[in-house]
């Protein structure tokens, strides 16, 4: 777009990739992200010195901070967002219920108000029947959440979501909502920019998680029908219009074996596994985003999005998974990445580049294409046999497997199942 880009880094990233690539980079603190990524009057401050125009939160740290997006306003920047108003009613996920609630979108049975402590929220567990989910009211990204089947655990489990959830998003309010165990978790892709203009980009299917956190993408879902996608895609348009909605967003659902959909929360950013959404659709996300920011009508309509193909995205992870999948650090002394047609790699490592222990483990996302589901599996698989990272544990082998296994094939898999998959490979030594 012929943007000229400053970036931000730690003192721990002061190697990293991103800051080569850009036309100015600067420091914003130490390694600890208190200090530098969560660090609002740094980062202002350092695109006050430099010039900038505006700044692009990414899709971590503080993305959806209403605070650090009217601060960004106040200083005469433009957040490259939605407007801070829609970030705090959305980012609190009481509020967000409420107005769902109000706008006629399923929600999932639980509290409207946060939770203040474990007595309290116990009882609710128990008039919502166990088992139940803890969630951070400002969280996101599996962080701050705890799966509870009986109220024995729920003390601990509840203490452990608040501490996480203070560490994570430096606030520590929970909710609890009903817990469904065999779910698929859909999310529909929203663009809408500040002339009420809304439109979907259809969905992509987010069920392959461990312990709450996304390993698997792909878009659309195979599994949900042709109806159903008519149903909540209008569902989620509805939504992004009542809270007026004015970037790109995703509204996420979960959908249990009845094929009844509930609202789960939005997320008010750009998502890691956008990637696939673009392929499958042809729109340039981060493009799209950026010309929202400067205040641009959407150059398209919904009759021009059109679905074609299917898209997989794979997070690569610095991590053991023959240690119950411990995030590894190091130095990468080997590196070859898949290319070729239909793949498309993003990421910040390069050979020689140390991994860090301060940050999240993804190190890479790799992303296939192909003109149907089947097609897109064999060039994923093609994909991660090209892929060499030496000096670091990695989840590769681990996603490979995966490609080849029978019910992700058949694309019947649900948010349990990855938990079940690895006691599966453990029994059969292959993990």
């Amino acid at each position: 777009m012929g943007i000229y880009t400053v970036a931000i880094y730690s003192k721990a990233d002061k190697e990293a990739l991103h800051t080569k690539l850009a036309n100015e980079a600067i420091c914003v603190g130490d390694a600890p992200s208190k200090d530098s990524y969560l660090n609002m009057n740094n980062i202002i401050q350092a695109a006050c010195l430099t010039g900038c125009d505006a700044i692009h939160p990414g899709f971590g740290f503080l993305s959806e901070n209403a605070k650090f997006a009217k601060l960004v306003e106040e200083c005469g920047l433009i957040f490259i967002g939605p407007n801070p108003d829609v970030i705090e009613k959305m980012g609190n996920k009481d509020e967000a219920r409420k107005m769902m609630k109000e706008a006629k979108v399923p929600i999932i049975p639980g509290t409207m108000d946060a939770v203040l402590t474990p007595e309290e929220g116990l009882k609710i567990a128990k008039s919502l029947k166990f088992p139940v989910i803890i969630k951070a009211v400002h969280g996101g990204g599996g962080r701050g959440m705890r799966v509870c089947t009986s109220e024995h655990t729920f003390k601990d489990l509840f203490l452990q979501a608040k501490a996480e959830a203070m560490t994570c998003f430096l606030n520590d309010e929970l909710y609890i909502e009903k817990y469904f165990g065999k779910t698929k978790h859909i999310e529909v892709q929203i663009i809408a920019d500040k002339f009420g203009n809304v439109c979907h980009l259809y969905e992509r299917d987010c069920s392959f998680q461990r312990r709450n956190q996304k390993i698997i993408e792909e878009a659309p879902s195979s599994f949900i029908s042709d109806d159903l996608r008519k149903r909540m895609t209008k569902d989620a348009v509805k939504a992004a219009k009542y809270v007026g909605y004015d970037s790109i967003g995703t509204i996420e659902f979960l959908v249990d074996e009845e094929n009844n959909y509930y609202f789960m929360e939005m997320n008010t950013r750009i998502q890691v596994e956008h990637p696939i959404t673009e392929l499958v659709t042809g729109v340039d996300l981060v493009k799209q985003q950026i010309r929202i920011a400067q205040g641009q009508k959407l150059n398209f309509s919904q009759k021009d999005i059109i679905l074609k193909g299917h898209a997989i995205e794979c997070r690569i992870n610095a991590e053991s998974i023959k240690d119950d999948f411990k995030p590894c650090t190091g130095k990468i002394s080997f590196l070859h990445l898949p290319v070729g047609a239909n793949i498309r790699v993003e990421t910040g490592i390069y050979q020689g580049f140390e991994i860090s222990p301060f940050y999240d483990s993804m190190i890479m996302k790799v992303i296939a294409y192909g003109n149907t589901r089947l097609e897109c599996i064999k060039t994923m698989r093609r994909a991660l046999e090209e892929l060499i990272i030496d000096g670091v544990n990695t989840n590769i082998e681990f996603l490979y497997l995966t490609m080849y296994q029978k019910k992700f094939i058949d694309g019947r898999y649900q948010t349990n199942y990855v938990s079940e998959y690895i006691e599966e490979l453990r029994n059969e030594r292959f993990i």
